[in-house]
Formats: C-alpha cells, structure tokens, sequence
C-alpha cells in the first residue's frame, strides 16, 4: 500500500507493528510522513478499530494535522481518530474518573497566573516576604516535581532533603492542599493525576490498557519523566509501543524533557526493534555532512550517521565579522543580494541563541526595507519589557504624553489599580490637564484632592514616582547622557529588580531584552555627535513608522529554538560565538548542559535546505559592554572541507587594540579556509579579587584552583549569591 512513497526503512517502521518499537528519526528523514503512515496502516492493513489506537504529540496543531492526513488516507471521520496531546488526553481520562482522587467532573485547569495567585497566599499566609522569596520560584520547584510524575503521597525524588527545597516541598504541599479544595488541578496536575488514578486503582488502569492495544508517541525527545511514565503504563500489558524521535534533536531540558527516556528506552523494554530514519530529504549533503561532523562531538547519543543522495550543494559561507554592527550588515546586504537575484523573502531566515540578539538585526533589515517577521515571538521594540521603559522616557521628554504614562503608572506594581487610574485620568478630563499634571497637583497638595479619595498608600507612591521622573529629567536638560538617563530609570523606578526577583526564564529573557536596548542607546550615541534621549526616541520610531512592501514576502526571524520544525532554503545563523553560543549558562552546566547546546547547533544547521551562512563578530555589544568572546567552539568542529571563510569590516579597526589583548598575536587564521579557534590569553582570579559579572554585578573571589584554561572560581555576590565558574569561559572581568 505505502511502498512507492517510503523508502525500505521507513517501509519496515510502518509494517513492524507488534511489539515495543523505537524510530530514531534524524533531522529531514520523513518522521511525520512514516508516523502517519504507520496509522494508516494499522487501522486499513491491520484492521485496527479506531478507538484502539491512541497517538500522543506535544501541541493542538501537530495533532489536527496528523489527524487530518491519516483521516484523508484511511477515509474515516477525523473525530473518531484519538491522535492528541498529552494534557488533552489526561483529561479526558480525568473527566471521566477524577471521582476515584476525591475531585468532582466538573475540577477547573488552573492556568499559571491562578497558580501564582494561590502560591502568593500560601506565602503571604506563612508571614513570607514576596521579594525574598519568589513565587515564580516556588512554581518553577512545583512544576519540576510534576515533571517528574511527584504527587502528594508518592515518595519525594531523593535530593528534595536540601534545607531550601525541603522548605519548598511544604509550600507544595500547602499549594496542592488549595487546589483540592478549589476542586482544581494545574497543568502539571493532569499528567500526575492519571499516573496517580492508574498506581492506586487497578481496576482503572485495566480498563485503559484494554482500551488501548496500540500507544504511538510522536517527537519523543521531548517527553518529561511524568509522560514517559504515563506511556509506559498504559503500554505495559500488550507491549505495542511505538516511539519516534530524534535524541540529537533534545533541546528542550529547561521545560523538563529528558534525554534518557530515548537513551534508556531498552531498559524499560528490552525486546525493543531500533529502526534508523538517517536518509534525510531537505538539506544538501555538504550541510548534513557538515552537521554530522558537530553532533557525533555528542556522547549522549545512539548513534545515528545521516546522509542524502541529495546534490552536493554550496560551501557553508562562515563569516569573520569585525563587530556586531557588521555582521547585521552584511546579514541585510546578502538577503537583498538574494532577493535581487529572485530569491523570495520567505525562503529566507535568521536564527540567533537569545531574543535579545535580534534587536541589531531588525535595526538593519529595517533600515534597508527588507519586510520581516519574529516566528514564535515579537519584533524587539514591541515586546512589553522593551515597550515600558522606552514609555518611562517617553514620559522624561514630554510629561504631557498621558498615554506613556498609563502605561507604567502601575509597572512595577505601585498599588495603582485600574480604579485610581480611572479617577485620576477623569479629573484631567475636567481640568483640561495631562495625567502627568493631575499627580504634580495631588503630591503638592494632597487635600486639595480629598475628595478623590485616594489612599496614603497611593499618594506615597505617586509621589516617589513623580520625584524619580523630575530627578531625571532635570539631568536630561543638564545634558547627561541617553544611556545613563536609561540606567537610572530602569533602576530607580525599581523595574530591574521585579524583574529579577521573579527568577524564572521568561523573566531572565526580558532582562536581555532591557540590558540589549541599553546596547542600543550607546550604539545610537555612538553614531550621534548631539546624542539626546529625545533623539534616540526619534530614531527608532522613525524606523519603526517605515513603510514595508509586503508583496515581497517577509525575511523570517527566530531563536534557535523557535526554529525546530521548520526549514529553509537559506538560513543564517548569526553570533556563533563562546559564552553566547554555546551560552555563558551552559557553560557553567558541565557537559550536559553543553551536548544540548551542540544539539541546538546542530537543530539550526539542519534548517537549511540550500544554503547555510555562519557568522560570528570579533566585539559584540553585550550588556552594555564591548565584549570579546572568540568564535564558538561549535564553529571549529566543523572540518574546514565543508565551508569558505569571508571576512568582513577587517579593514577597519575600532577594536584592535582590545583585539590584541584577547586573541593571540597570530592570527587564527592559517588561509582563507583552514580556520581556527583563536587562543586565549591565561586568565587569573586570585582569591580576595573583586570581579564583575556581566549578569550578576559585583563579586568577590573566594576561591580559585587551576590554571589557565582549567582554571575555576567561586564568586560570592550581593546578597550572598555564590556561583561557580570556568574563569575562561565566564563573562567575568576584574576591577
């Protein structure tokens, strides 16, 4: 039936029913086209009933569209086909027995901001100050827990004894006590709930295992300990498992997913039948050999070698660039080289490590008119964080400009609800004056406006806000620098420090986002003789205000991750640099932490279908500072056969002089195609030094052993924060 569309193995996948199965499916290899297949078959070969099969993926739109293939192979109605989520799954179990745990049918899904609210009053109940303790960390403890399938009465996992997390597991124990009474799970809670339903109840795990005789689990890779548990369960008496996924594809560790569920699957089923995906159909072969090349680095692997009979294809273009401002210049001018040559924008992308990088990127591309779009996320200058501080100096040059001002009376939270706002906007109204106008009057005279009925609390706030405001700009008309304005808004109103006492990832990522437009204001002042907050304001949205024609198509923007899925024929992958990528993070992490930075590499190597450009910059603006990391480690573990070296902005040299200082007199580069790392100068942090850090601000040595490269040092920061790092690697500089 399915042999003139797949290849012998993918045939085998299909045909192979019975038994634990595991396809290791590597990049481009037809995974989706073999899993969908494998369905069809079992229900029009092996006459399977559809209500016997159960398929598992990850997101709504991979399991509509799996739904709707099979449905249009096998002609059946698409809601009879049980291809779902995880969580949607679990629902549905929980909807119909949820009885058996205590709760009734009708429980309501908490979503992370209610759990947050419930986590606030557990804290504030216990006397515990929020800002001493996060409750955005306390979630991230509890969904670590739910990750690995914990539940109430289920032993804890065995390193929860530590004084800190042992406090932690009674605020989990508090918080899980609330959401019974409410009658309400999270999200973690639908996954642990059924794997808690099927150990305590035998006779509801029966009837599910005779429900379903055949389990299929799509991008397996991705799978936490808690939905590893859930398949085993439900597979555990007829054994007809079948996982597809890519271990050199995991890279998602920070969610939860587990690597080992693939590298460990023989334990757990040691009859299993390991079948290969490895001919890859999307990229030419120098970049799947190329990519080959970085991943088999990898130790936590089963070792996959793909390959194509596609064409040989262009020389990975890996691009020497000067500095940042460089490499997003040539990113531009080469996508309108290749736009002009009939090139469409569409099938053109860039990648980058973090958010943050795109900012110079969308700068350029804007400046040369080339359309674009952020896939799995927002252009740099309309995400919130970036949004409310740029309306913090909006409201420093024209404190008429009442919309700036509504937007972060309340951000950080001041106690200004949506209710005094709405007084104080229509007592503006009445007198004719701005909101900004309305607040001077209230802080200078405050029983003037009694009968507004504006508590202590409010007026104490309004009036630090209105004096933070009048102090700054009272040093923007004495001149002071745009930059320096910026760094004492984001601090003085208190916005850094909410953001970092949250501690969760999306808030780290905003923190970029804040300290990549302090980058922004220096590189403007840069290019300024007269730099001025209004002028910076003036500039980009000049910029942004510019007309995009959209018959074009549209460049697509993206974080690496973002990209896993997709592909491309002309990818850039930009700032291939050490401590960006691989990050400074994962550096700190050992070598697990760095395989899924190769891993990620190698996801964004594996997008290009045509052509694939690397590039790294000599000095990047990173956290307001000229930084100097050297190409990434990644770069030189790809054999200089499969790329061409170009250099761009040498001819000038800005930064030459700090050049000298950090790579070797000689240059890395032996010709214009054997490339080489450049090598770093010895790096000593003796105990008592006092460092900085570019995230964690200022420290203190308190011990260092090894040298040179090997060399490693323990940092106390403010607040007593100690962190441990490969002086080489970390983004430390003594002062």
């Amino acid at each position: 039936m399915f042999s003139m569309e797949l290849n012998p193995v993918q045939k085998e996948a299909v045909e192979k029913t019975d038994g634990p199965i595991m396809i290791l499916a590597g990049a481009g290899s037809g995974k989706t086209r073999t899993l969908v297949s494998r369905i069809s078959y079992l229900l029009k070969e092996k006459d399977v009933p559809p209500y016997r099969l159960l398929a598992l993926t990850f997101s709504n739109k991979a399991a509509r569209e799996m739904r709707e293939r099979v449905a249009s192979l096998v002609n059946l109605d698409i809601n009879s086909l049980a291809i779902t989520t995880f969580h949607s799954f679990c629902v549905r179990v929980l909807r119909s027995e949820i009885t058996y745990l205590g709760l009734s049918k009708n429980f309501t899904i908490y979503d992370e901001a209610e759990s947050r609210a419930v986590i606030k009053s557990v804290l504030t109940r216990r006397g515990i100050n929020l800002k001493e303790i996060s409750p955005y960390e306390v979630l991230y403890f509890i969904e670590n827990l739910k990750n690995l399938g914990h539940y109430v009465d289920r032993s804890p996992p065995y390193n929860y004894e530590v004084e800190e997390d042992h406090e932690f597991y009674s605020f989990y124990l508090e918080y899980e006590a609330e959401l019974f009474k409410a009658n309400a799970l999270d999200f973690g809670g639908l996954i642990c709930g059924v794997i808690q339903l099927f150990e305590k109840f035998p006779e509801v795990k029966k009837h599910f295992q005779e429900r379903y005789h055949y389990v299929l689990v799509d991008e397996y890779q991705d799978t936490n300990r808690a939905q590893f548990e859930l398949i085993k369960i439900l597979a555990e008496k007829r054994k007809n498992i079948c996982v597809v996924g890519d271990e050199d594809q995991s890279i998602y560790s920070w969610r939860g997913a587990d690597i080992h569920n693939i590298l460990d699957f023989e334990k757990v089923f040691p009859e299993v039948q390991i079948l290969k995906l490895e001919q890859n159909y999307r990229s030419s072969k120098n970049i799947i050999e190329a990519a080959t090349h970085v991943i088999s680095q990898n130790t936590l692997r089963k070792g996959k070698k793909m390959w194509t009979d596609n064409p040989q294809g262009d020389s990975i273009l890996m691009v020497d660039c000067l500095d940042d401002k460089k490499e997003a210049s040539f990113v531009a001018s080469e996508l309108l080289d290749l736009y002009k040559k009939g090139t469409l924008l569409s099938d053109m992308a860039v990648f980058y490590r973090t958010n943050s990088q795109s900012r110079i990127i969308e700068d350029h591309l804007r400046a040369n008119k080339i359309p674009y779009k952020i896939i799995g996320g927002t252009k740099f200058y309309d995400r919130k964080e970036v949004k409310d501080m740029l309306a913090y100096m909006r409201l420093v040059v024209n404190d008429k400009d009442s919309l700036a001002l509504s937007r972060i009376i309340n951000v950080p939270a001041r106690g200004i609800g949506a209710t005094s706002l709405r007084k104080l906007e229509e007592e503006a109204v009445k007198g004719s004056v701005s909101l900004w106008e309305i607040i001077c009057a209230i802080v200078e005279n405050s029983e003037k406006y009694s009968f507004l009925k504006i508590s202590a609390k409010i007026k104490s706030s309004l009036r630090e806000m209105a004096t933070i405001i009048s102090e700054i700009k009272v040093l923007d008309q004495e001149k002071e620098s745009p930059v320096t304005l910026y760094e004492k808004l984001l601090h003085d109103t208190g916005y850094f420090d909410f953001l970092k006492a949250q501690k969760d990832y999306e808030s780290l990522a905003r923190i970029e986002n804040l300290e990549e437009l302090s980058s922004a204001i220096k590189q403007y002042e840069q290019s300024n003789p007269n730099p001025s907050l209004l002028g910076f304001l003036e500039t980009i949205t000049l910029d942004n205000s510019k007309e995009e024609e959209k018959t074009q198509g549209e460049v697509s923007l993206m974080t690496v991750h973002g990209a896993k899925g997709l592909e491309f024929p002309f990818v850039f992958l930009v700032g291939a640099e050490e401590n960006l990528f691989p990050s400074y993070k994962s550096m700190e992490g050992g070598s697990k932490a760095l395989e899924e930075e190769r891993r990620l590499f190698y996801v964004a190597m594996t997008r290009a279908m045509k052509k694939l450009y690397i590039t790294f910059a000599r000095g990047r603006m990173l956290f307001g500072q000229i930084k100097f990391n050297g190409p990434s480690r990644f770069v030189d573990e790809i054999p200089s056969n499969f790329f061409l070296l170009h250099k761009v902005g040498h001819e000038e040299s800005a930064f030459q002089m700090e050049e000298d200082d950090y790579f070797s007199q000689e240059s890395p580069y032996e010709t214009d195609k054997v490339f080489q790392l450049g090598k770093r100068s010895l790096c000593k942090f003796e105990s008592g030094s006092k460092v900085r850090h570019s995230l964690y601000g200022e420290g203190k040595v308190l011990e260092s052993s090894g040298t040179g490269d090997e060399e490693k040092v323990l940092i106390m920061f403010s607040g007593g924060v100690r962190k441990k790092f490969m002086a080489s690697m970390a983004p430390i500089v003594r002062i």
